[in-house]
């Protein structure tokens, strides 16, 4: 409806026709209705039990995940407040890489608890400072719970096993990934800290998950250009060009009149020592392996292979970028300019063959400084799904080797979290005590949904987990197998990052209490 105020008898009209306002109760319920929808959708994938979300889009592509991120980015999702829980799993994902269900799940229920106070007549800023407290105390909690012993190897692999737990890697599976992240990390760990930007992930189908491996180097998706040259060159020296090995063109279209057969070969001699010239200055520079971002003619390709030196063309320019970053190679854009010094060099360049599809390996050697985690798996859909929980893992066993925190997981750390904030709203006055005490039974989510997905009562899980917290000191609920329990998560290594239960808290926090505040939405074309 067209805004309009009255100025001598005559409406003045402030905003368009076609503009459309939403205010007060009506604003503030749109708004958390569709935060809570947003959570609610990733909910059921929360934890090891979690189960997974088939998303299709318009054109048939399926992606099979119980990512968080990964769900909340494939919705096509238009509602600015649903927005913001989005961003609270990207806010996550990019700072820690794991939790990302978690703070949506968090700032779902922090939206719902703040809807029940606000129709009870609680000041939306009254629930904002509540919350802010009420966060402030959970950050307490959270380093009351952090586990005193040094983080060491076999602590990071339970950090690496409880990410990838339940994201389609099935148990077995995860023990065994978790050994390759934690030697991943540790090959890139250095004095300044985690080089996490020195590992990638490479995916191949086929074979079962068991068989993915570090690869001390990178892998580039190319094969050599022609089929006589080496599969594989020891202590090789590295050339990197921005060159095309064939015969030059002209950017203006011509044509040449030939009268006679020695004009002919004369201009068939002129093209073949223009091509043997290229394969001489190659083979004359000392270079074992090519990589170039042209093509390679095939009369150049074949010289060279009579070289022994291998050499792949048309790589892209993120891949030319990779190998060079790798071995130390300069990027040469004139033949003319090859010289010793650009090249760079690795222990030793393989080529495998892997179904259609022939990869060309890089180890050792400079290129050792970055490593490769190759990911295999039966299907297109299950190498995926591996390649985003491998990615999450090395995120947060690099968050705990630089934070050296780690707090027990399977809701122990919640429950914690509530009990503190319960304790301490009992001194706070005034109306904001509820939205304290409102802000603990939200957290109260995570160990709920663990209990739901687990196919437990969920209120009987949540009595149990506080009278073990009271008695105990920690609790959470334990999966192994087809056992569900409550004990001690430390004493079956299932722990998180410190830093991964802080950021949830504090992104979901911010985008609960910023969607609470909302009392007027104005939409215009």
């Amino acid at each position: 409806m067209a805004q309009q105020r009255r100025m001598g008898g005559q409406p003045m009209f402030i905003m368009s026709e076609d503009s459309q306002r939403t205010q007060g109760r009506d604003a503030q319920s749109s708004n958390i209705m569709a935060g809570k929808a947003v959570a609610e959708s990733v909910r059921t994938t929360l934890g090891p039990r979690g189960m997974d979300k088939m998303l299709v889009d318009s054109g048939g592509d399926v992606v099979i995940t119980n990512d968080g991120a990964t769900i909340l980015n494939e919705m096509d999702i238009e509602h600015p407040a649903a927005q913001m829980i989005v961003e609270v799993a990207d806010s996550q994902e990019e700072e820690v890489g794991d939790g990302t269900t978690t703070a949506a799940v968090l700032a779902g229920n922090l939206l719902g608890e703040a809807e029940d106070l606000i129709e009870q007549d609680v000041h939306a800023t009254t629930i904002v400072e509540g919350y802010h407290e009420a966060s402030e105390i959970a950050l307490e909690a959270i380093a009351e719970q952090v586990n005193e012993a040094d983080v060491d190897d076999e602590i990071l692999r339970q950090v690496a096993e409880s990410s990838m737990t339940g994201k389609g890697t099935g148990g077995l599976t995860a023990e065994s990934l978790a050994e390759t992240v934690v030697e991943a990390i540790r090959h890139v760990d250095t004095d300044e800290g985690v080089a996490r930007d020195n590992i990638t992930v490479h995916t191949q189908v086929g074979a079962s998950s068991n068989a993915t491996e570090l690869v001390p180097g990178i892998i580039v998706d190319e094969d050599p250009v022609h089929d006589g040259m080496p599969s594989e060159v020891e202590d090789a020296s590295i050339a990197i060009l921005d060159v095309e090995l064939g015969v030059r063109t002209g950017d203006v279209d011509a044509e040449y009149a030939i009268d006679s057969i020695d004009q002919l070969n004369a201009a068939i001699d002129a093209e073949e020592g223009e091509l043997e010239g290229y394969a001489q200055t190659v083979a004359e520079s000392g270079a074992d392996v090519v990589f170039t971002t042209e093509d390679v003619n095939d009369r150049v390709a074949n010289s060279l292979a009579n070289e022994g030196i291998l050499v792949f063309e048309g790589l892209g320019d993120s891949d030319a970028r990779q190998v060079a970053s790798a071995t130390g190679a300069r990027r040469i854009g004139d033949l003319e300019d090859l010289e010793e010094a650009d090249f760079g060099s690795a222990d030793r360049i393989h080529t495998q063959t892997f179904g259609d599809d022939d990869l060309a390996f890089v180890e050792g050697g400079a290129a050792a400084e970055t490593v490769t985690v190759f990911v295999r798996g039966g299907t297109e859909h299950i190498v995926d799904e591996l390649e985003r929980a491998i990615g999450d893992a090395l995120d947060v066993v690099a968050t705990a080797l630089e934070s050296g925190e780690v707090v027990p997981g399977a809701g122990a750390t919640e429950i914690a979290i509530a009990d503190k904030i319960r304790e301490e709203a009992a001194g706070i006055e005034g109306r904001k005590q509820l939205a304290v005490t409102a802000f603990a039974d939200a957290v109260d989510i995570v160990p709920r949904t663990l209990a739901a997905n687990t196919g437990r009562d969920p209120i009987d899980v949540l009595v149990d987990l506080r009278a073990a917290h009271e008695s105990e000191g920690r609790a959470g609920l334990i999966t192994k197998g087809d056992e569900v329990t409550i004990d001690d998560p430390f004493e079956y290594g299932v722990v998180d990052p410190a830093d991964v239960k802080r950021e949830a808290v504090e992104s979901a926090t911010e985008a609960a209490t910023m969607i609470a505040r909302i009392d007027d939405v104005i939409a215009a074309e």
